[in-house]
C-alpha cells in the first residue's frame, strides 16, 4: 500500500493541532519547559525493543534539531515514520530519517515512508526561505541509491545535497493538493 500524505510533528512544551489537507501536524510553542507529547514519551520507552534502528531520544534532546513523526490519519497514534531536521542558514540539514519497523522490507505495511519525510523536509526548507535545498549524509552504499529515488546530487565524500527542482519534484510526489 502507498502511504497518505500525512504528516504529523511532536515537540516540546504545548502541543497544538494545526488542520491540512489529509494531514495532522503537531507543532510546538517552543521555550524552555520539557513536556513531552504523551504518546511520544511512551514510543521513547519502548523504540530500542520494538526494531527501531536510531536513538530518538538523543535526537529530541538536541536543541536544534525537530523531529518529525509521520502518521496516518486513521490512527495518528501509530508512528510511520520519523526524521530529524535542523535549519541551518541556508538549507535545511537532514540528521535521521527512519520508517517504522514495520515498513521496511518485502512485507512493509506502507512504501513511500522515507520520500515523504524528504519531501517534507523539502516543503520546510522552501517555507523558511531556502529553495528547497536540503543536505544530509548518506551511508556510502546509498549515494546512488539517492541520487536516483530522491534526485539528490553527490556533492562528494557522503554528502548529498537536494536542490530546487529535485525538491519540487518530490513536493509534487508526495504533496500534490498541500502547498507550501
Amino acid at each position: 500500500r502507498v502511504l497518505p500524505n500525512l504528516l504529523a510533528r511532536p515537540m516540546q512544551r504545548t502541543v497544538n493541532r494545526e488542520d491540512c489537507p489529509a494531514a495532522q501536524a503537531w507543532c510546538s510553542g517552543g521555550g524552555d519547559e520539557a513536556v513531552q507529547h504523551p504518546f511520544f514519551a511512551g514510543f521513547l520507552e519502548v523504540a530500542k525493543k520494538n526494531g527501531w534502528v536510531f536513538d530518538w531520544k538523543y535526537e529530541l534532546s538536541q536543541p536544534e534539531r525537530e523531529v518529525y513523526k509521520l502518521t496516518i490519519t486513521e490512527n495518528a497514534n501509530i508512528i510511520q515514520g520519523l526524521v530529524s531536521l535542523e535549519i541551518k542558514l541556508d538549507h535545511v540539514y537532514m540528521h535521521l530519517v527512519e520508517s517504522a519497523p514495520f515498513n521496511k522490507g518485502k512485507e512493509k505495511v506502507y512504501s513511500g515512508v522515507p520520500g515523504n519525510l524528504v519531501a517534507f523536509a523539502c516543503r520546510l526548507s522552501f517555507q523558511r526561505g531556502f529553495e528547497g535545498n536540503v543536505s544530509f549524509i548518506s551511508k556510502t552504499q546509498l549515494i546512488n541509491h539517492y541520487t536516483e529515488t530522491l534526485g539528490a546530487f553527490h556533492a562528494g565524500g557522503r554528502i548529498m545535497i537536494i536542490e530546487t527542482a529535485a525538491a519540487l519534484r518530490l513536493m509534487n510526489k508526495y504533496f500534490k493538493n498541500i502547498g507550501l
